[in-house]
């Protein structure tokens, strides 16, 4: 059990709260992780807050304009009255259209129409509830989403297997696939997770990785295991270099063997800046998933929905169906993801003539919101405290790694930024030595 889950478990000793809770109760807890130092960083990071993905403009959240144009024009049905249970038809027929506007390679391709969930936190978990159960194992890079964590091992008691996420500079393939093939020896059958571009990395394959991804992932299938592979796309559309996948891996597993269940979850809340909308869509394909079978998995879902929030917020649904068919709406998305390229392209800059401290190595990225450095010789948290002590928010995890995210520091920014923590980094290293 989680040590922050013991020590709530103490807290509670003896009362009734703690005589009644269920085994699931038991070993929830609340991580120290991103949340608890974002909370810290927007009390001290009065300088530059790079903690939560989220981007911003002249100091306020950036908005589309088809967004903001929507939000009076509801009507009284569509601000009030519940969705139903799989989401609003029109939206979800919408974001298919979307979807193969965005991965071409579906086209042709038989899969689910996708379904409405509050956010790609609770499309994770329902994922989870549909197909994980207590000794199943699924597949994560040690540099992962912490929120996987806690879904896969506290809510559904499944092991996390981890491997390192890069080898030789690049995506580690040859990890994913050994992760696969052992858990598959033990139960038949094995789940990962491929998040691209990654949190807290920044990284998303080259189109050559991608095709090794998807040729791993048929040679462990045609050993006989069956694998569930989701693809979070949580930050989909945000690469910033040539010869990268574009397209959600999803749209090549699609049909790539019948051994293969995959499974996209994705959304609006960095597509379409809209973070505060909380709300995701899962979608199923497989070869050989027939339409009613994927019905059949649909209604599934929508047990589990029906089960836990009844149904995801209408009026977002509506808001964001409106802005999707809204004149200028692509214009718009195109004006946001260039302010976020631009960031990133000053970043490079600075990274390309200004020498690193010895105590931080650079993690390969590309793409998304963030970056992030290993601290070498130095505590991460340590850094973390001394920057918030300047003014300045980012992320410690597991002590060794510093997560910066660029998409909320406005361009002219960034050269400081950084400037900042090479400078507390260099300080830290000369004490340590």
């Amino acid at each position: 059990m989680n040590a922050l889950a013991e020590e709530l478990n103490k807290a509670l000793a003896g009362n009734v709260a703690e005589r009644l809770l269920s085994d699931m109760g038991r070993r929830m807890y609340f991580p120290k992780g991103i949340l608890s130092q974002s909370a810290e960083a927007d009390e001290r990071a009065k300088r530059f807050n790079a903690t939560i993905g989220m981007a911003y403009e002249a100091g306020e959240p950036l908005i589309l304009d088809a967004i903001r144009a929507a939000l009076p024009t509801l009507s009284p049905a569509e601000a009030v009255a519940y969705a139903s249970t799989s989401g609003v038809l029109a939206l979800r027929k919408r974001w298919k259209v979307e979807l193969e506007a965005k991965n071409p390679s579906l086209r042709g391709k038989s899969y689910s129409l996708p379904v409405v969930v509050p956010g790609l936190t609770a499309a994770i978990s329902y994922i989870a509830d549909l197909f994980l159960e207590p000794g199943d194992t699924v597949v994560v890079p040690d540099l992962h989403w912490p929120n996987y964590r806690l879904i896969v091992e506290e809510r559904k008691m499944a092991a996390g297997l981890t491997y390192p996420i890069f080898k030789d500079g690049g995506f580690n393939v040859a990890g994913l696939e050994k992760g696969l093939r052992d858990a598959g020896a033990r139960r038949g059958k094995a789940a990962c997770i491929l998040n691209f571009p990654n949190n807290p990395t920044g990284y998303s394959p080259t189109l050559a990785e991608a095709d090794e991804i998807v040729a791993a992932l048929l040679r462990v299938a045609e050993e006989g295991t069956d694998l569930l592979v989701i693809a979070d796309d949580a930050y989909f559309g945000l690469q910033y270099e040539p010869g990268l996948l574009e397209e959600s891996l999803f749209a090549r597993l699609a049909d790539a063997h019948e051994r293969i269940l995959a499974v996209k979850a994705d959304g609006p809340t960095k597509e379409d800046y809209v973070w505060g909308f909380r709300t995701g869509f899962i979608t199923f394909a497989a070869k050989g998933l027939a339409p009613v079978q994927q019905d059949a998995l649909v209604k599934k879902l929508m047990g589990v929905i029906r089960s836990s929030v009844s149904n995801s917020s209408a009026p977002v649904q509506h808001l964001l169906l409106k802005a999707l068919d809204a004149p200028g709406y692509a214009a718009q998305k195109a004006r946001f993801r260039a302010l976020l390229a631009e960031r990133y392209r000053r970043l490079r800059d600075f990274l390309a003539r200004t020498p690193l401290p010895a105590s931080l190595r650079l993690l390969p990225f590309n793409s998304g919101y963030f970056m992030s450095f290993e601290c070498v010789g130095i505590s991460a948290e340590a850094l973390r405290l001394r920057l918030l002590d300047e003014g300045i928010g980012t992320i410690s995890m597991q002590d060794r790694y510093l997560r910066v995210a660029f998409s909320s520091v406005e361009a002219d920014d960034i050269e400081a930024l950084y400037a900042a923590i090479f400078a507390a980094a260099q300080a830290l290293g000369s004490v340590r030595g």
